[in-house]
């Protein structure tokens, strides 16, 4: 697909501005030391240092073929990497598999760099569409996709890797909702600018679905509160979106929106 140069420019232009308020450097990473950092990143973020998500092999095999594997660099230390591969050849979509920062670095806007990171190497390749899973009770993240970068979920899936034994997931169901960020689209090029966009408001063709406040501390304290919680919104949200409804905003104290679909 040919996208202007006009908007490629303006994709790389954000990419650097955000990368630089978070004072990092994101580029591409290739060689086998860099795989190796890659995947101790993860080991820390996820834990499993007896089976990462991801091997060095496979990645490997991921930069070979072309697909997308960037990090950030504050200095000399590798804090977050971002991991992607390509969709069937027709969607003309990259499926963004794996995202993480360092503990204790959240709020610094390095996941922020690294997505514009990668929304610009997408499009200059063509790519107009990135579409990736998040766990639709980690508020911060619904926040993060939907609002800072613009992607709307498209899709409820209902345990789809199921039950992960790790530092994150704790081995509860791994449901998940797909988001797709359109690169071009208003939403997206307002969002990645950092301009304001008009957010949706309630109203009465439209409905809020609740999310945890902070679902890692019941995770860690409550797991019987956090797995209640997951009943919850899935029976809320899975069938508002699969007879049509679509999500169009995240509050982080009102949770979801979601217009209803047409009688």
């Amino acid at each position: 697909m040919s996208i202007e140069a006009s908007s490629l420019d303006l994709a790389a232009e954000d990419a650097a501005r955000w990368a630089a308020k978070a004072a990092v450097v994101v580029r591409e990473l290739r060689d086998l030391d860099e795989a190796h950092a890659v995947i101790g990143l993860l080991v820390g973020i996820w834990g499993r240092p007896d089976n990462p998500l991801i091997t060095v092999e496979f990645l490997r095999a991921l930069t070979k073929a072309g697909n997308y594997v960037a990090g950030a660099y504050a200095g000399d230390r590798l804090i977050g990497v971002c991991i992607g591969f390509h969709a069937e050849p027709a969607a003309r979509t990259l499926h963004s598999h794996i995202a993480g920062v360092t503990p204790g670095l959240a709020g610094r806007g390095v996941g922020r760099a690294l997505k514009l990171h990668q929304r610009a190497w997408a499009l200059a390749r063509g790519i107009v569409t990135i579409e990736w899973t998040f766990d639709p009770l980690v508020g911060r993240n619904a926040y993060f996709n939907i609002v800072k970068l613009g992607a709307l979920p498209v899709e409820y899936l209902t345990n789809f890797y199921g039950a992960m034994h790790d530092a994150i997931n704790g081995g509860d169901d791994t449901d998940r909702l797909l988001v797709r960020w359109e690169l071009l689209s208003p939403r997206a090029r307002a969002a990645c600018s950092g301009m304001p966009f008009g957010r949706p408001v309630a109203g009465a063709s439209s409905r809020r679905v609740a999310a945890p406040a902070d679902i890692a501390a019941l995770r860690a304290g409550d797991g019987a509160a956090a797995a209640a919680w997951r009943l919850r919104l899935r029976g809320e949200l899975e069938p508002l979106m699969a007879s049509g409804g679509r999500v169009v905003d995240f509050d982080l104290d009102l949770g979801y929106l979601v217009e209803l679909a047409r009688p």
